[in-house]
């Protein structure tokens, strides 16, 4: 589904994002954006936060705080000894 707004450049050409466009596109306060220009028109591609992203995906393997410990011992094991 297309959308098309309007805005306007504010001062030190700030461009404020409508809510509903940051809300569609799960774009948060403090996210990086890489700008690109292409055939005289700017693209906007949202970076988000690592975090952020790791806590909203969905969960696909789980567990424990000791397994976690146990492999990660075992791997510096295996690097540095």
């Amino acid at each position: 589904m297309s959308q098309v707004i309007i805005s306007k450049v504010g001062k030190k050409g700030v461009i404020y994002l409508p809510k509903s466009i940051m809300e569609r596109l799960g774009i948060n306060e403090g996210d990086k954006v890489l700008m690109s220009i292409k055939d005289n028109k700017l693209i906007l591609e949202f970076i988000p936060d690592p975090l952020s992203l790791a806590i909203k995906v969905s969960k696909w393997a789980e567990t424990t705080v000791e397994e976690f410990e146990n492999e990660s011992e075992k791997e510096q094991s295996e690097l540095y000894d």
